[in-house]
């Protein structure tokens, strides 16, 4: 039994890395500074506008995966409990940032 809530947590940490890293994948094709502030609310409520290239099916995409990413991060809320899930996505959003640096946009001062 000890062993499940590790495995339980590591499930949800490589499921976020998956969605993450496919997100930030897709931002950058349509250079979507996603690191500042407003741009994931704009995405999500359909503004290609925030896009600095016009590729309409992967700014489909992109939003659909933020919206799983939200939906997922309230599922495991759910199950793990609100402070160990936001560890989980907080860690994960880390290393996306360390892996792809500014190319997910640079964060406002």
């Amino acid at each position: 039994m000890s062993d499940e809530p590790n495995y339980r947590t590591g499930r949800w940490a490589l499921h976020f890395e998956e969605i993450d890293k496919e997100i930030a994948t897709l931002a950058m094709m349509c250079e979507v500074p996603l690191i500042q502030p407003g741009v994931i609310e704009r995405v999500l409520h359909g503004d290609i506008l925030v896009c600095g290239k016009e590729k309409p099916a992967s700014f489909g995409k992109l939003r659909g995966l933020l919206m799983m990413h939200y939906s997922d991060q309230a599922k495991a809320i759910e199950v793990l409990g609100p402070e160990q899930a936001l560890a989980i996505v907080s860690q994960v959003v880390d290393r996306l940032r360390e892996r792809f640096g500014d190319r997910l946009g640079a964060p406002e001062a």
